[in-house]
């Protein structure tokens, strides 16, 4: 057993060479991993079930009526974003409160970065992110867009499915934030604005200015360190 388990660290060692696929800094993998198979935090461990497309609307539901906070900060390489959730995009807040007091965003990345559009986070391709996602459950969100919200500068939304999925619903472990200057309407009606940038503007152009690859990832990873709760205001 103990030889199998060097192996098996020495060959996560390797694969962490990879440019989008390094070890994440301020975290070892032994701490990720049992991070997630302890349900990270006490506040979750009311979850002990997988969420699917059957049980979630019922759960965030209840979910978003207990855990009431609406405003968070993402740390990131760049400096920190402050962000207010929207109380009428209700479970579109639940969902992303819930997935921050689970540290599922901690160590993901800005992996689409497009300046004067977009810029993209909440995912990785390294095996931790994936790990998470799988502790968590597999499940889409309704495409809520119909809140008088516009793809304005500075406005959080979230990106839909794009394979099979005629009612757009969205991609719940991602979300982009429109750094486009005059804002970027032309998304309008397409994606659920969720939230809006009360701090940090500076701090999403400095990141949309990275450069990128053709695939819009940037050369240098931007790791988004953590997302915490600030405060319900």
């Amino acid at each position: 057993m103990r030889i199998l388990l060097v192996f098996v660290l020495n060959l996560s060692l390797i694969c962490c060479q990879d440019k989008k696929t390094e070890v994440i800094t301020n975290y070892g993998m032994a701490s990720i991993v049992k991070s997630v198979q302890n349900d990270s935090t006490q506040e979750t461990s009311e979850v002990d079930f997988l969420l699917t497309e059957n049980n979630v609307m019922n759960f965030l539901l209840d979910y978003g009526k207990k855990n009431k906070e609406n405003t968070v900060r993402l740390t990131t390489d760049y400096g920190t974003i402050d962000i207010l959730l929207f109380e009428n995009t209700k479970f579109h807040r639940a969902n992303f409160i819930m997935l921050t007091k689970k540290k599922y965003f901690d160590n993901t990345q800005f992996y689409r970065v497009i300046s004067d559009f977009v810029i993209q986070g909440g995912n990785s391709d390294d095996r931790i992110t994936l790990k998470k996602r799988q502790a968590i459950g597999k499940y889409l969100l309704p495409n809520d867009y119909d809140r008088g919200y516009k793809h304005d500068r500075g406005m959080i939304s979230m990106p839909s499915k794009n394979i099979d999925n005629p009612y757009k619903k969205a991609s719940p472990f991602e979300f982009f934030i429109v750094q486009q200057k005059g804002g970027a309407h032309h998304l309008d009606g397409d994606y659920t604005i969720f939230g809006k940038v009360i701090k940090g503007m500076d701090v999403i152009d400095a990141i949309a200015a990275v450069p990128t690859d053709k695939s819009d990832w940037p050369l240098q990873n931007v790791f988004i360190k953590e997302i915490k709760i600030l405060s319900k205001l």
